[in-house]
């Protein structure tokens, strides 16, 4: 009887677990969405600032029509990297917004698009190269031209390595294009004249609440952080300007340079403050 009684109670402990016991896989990770600054150039392409192999900042459109991040000879010389079949592998490639992306490849050519727009000043800054497919297809991108930036996404997508249409990296003739906007800017006169002074970097993010520009966060060690802005700091005017909402206070400081000082006025509770950010260098 003893055994019986054993061996009842040996079952009920080694019974297998129902369903409904075991353990549940963990819900997938969202992933993380990256918010990127632009700027729409005079010519209207969506311009972002990159770093390649902590080099720069260069001024990168997003061309959805080209094969493959491509930079002009200049930066690829300067930038340097690992060179194999025509194609530089960077350590990383960081987007302005806190995107790194490990390992990126590109083509270093003088794309006669970019040779003849920085010749005659088109854009209205010096462009400096170009994301194409092999980076942009690893993300879901969100336009909203109405805000100051991009949502880019990471998607599972393994992008298949782009063909060279030669190993010299011809552009059928096409070429000729830039050499002659080239050639005309000099017969008419034209110089380019490009701002080439990062803008300023401030260092907070900040959002538009109950009429009211707040501060959501505040990079560590950042120009912000070091001048004492919080978060949950609300921030009244900016160089003396009323400022509500974040684009308000981006037409106010885009076109300060590296090392200004920006004055702004804020609320801490029920204390009004005065603070002086001096910017730093934006990516």
């Amino acid at each position: 009887m003893r055994y019986l009684l054993a061996a009842a109670v040996l079952g009920l402990v080694l019974a297998p677990a129902s369903a409904d016991d075991k353990p549940k896989d963990p819900p997938p990770k969202t992933p993380v969405t990256y918010e990127i600054p632009y700027r729409l150039t005079d010519t209207k392409h969506v311009m972002v600032r990159v770093k390649l192999n902590g080099k720069g900042p260069f001024n990168f459109i997003i061309d959805t029509g080209a094969p493959a991040l491509i930079m002009t000879e200049a930066v690829g010389k300067k930038v340097g990297g690992e060179k194999k079949d025509g194609w530089i592998t960077f350590d990383k490639l960081e987007i302005e917004g806190g995107l790194t992306i490990p390992k990126q490849r590109g083509i270093a050519i003088d794309m006669f698009q970019l040779k003849g727009m920085n010749s005659m000043g088109l854009a209205g800054v010096e462009l400096h190269g170009v994301l194409g497919y092999n980076v942009l297809a690893q993300y879901r991108i969100e336009y909203d031209f109405t805000e100051p930036k991009l949502k880019w996404t990471p998607v599972k997508f393994e992008v298949p390595d782009p063909q060279r249409i030669t190993d010299k990296g011809s552009q059928g003739g096409l070429e000729l294009i830039g050499t002659m906007m080239s050639f005309l800017a000099r017969i008419g006169g034209i110089t380019a004249n490009f701002d080439v002074q990062p803008r300023g970097f401030l260092g907070a993010e900040l959002e538009a609440g109950s009429g009211e520009l707040v501060v959501k966060s505040v990079l560590a060690g950042g120009p912000a952080d070091k001048a004492g802005l919080k978060t949950g700091d609300r921030v009244r005017t900016a160089k003396g300007k009323s400022v509500t909402k974040p684009d308000e206070l981006l037409e106010t400081v885009k076109n300060l340079p590296e090392g200004t000082t920006l004055k702004l006025s804020i609320k801490r509770g029920e204390e009004s403050k005065d603070i002086a950010v001096e910017l730093g260098k934006g990516l």
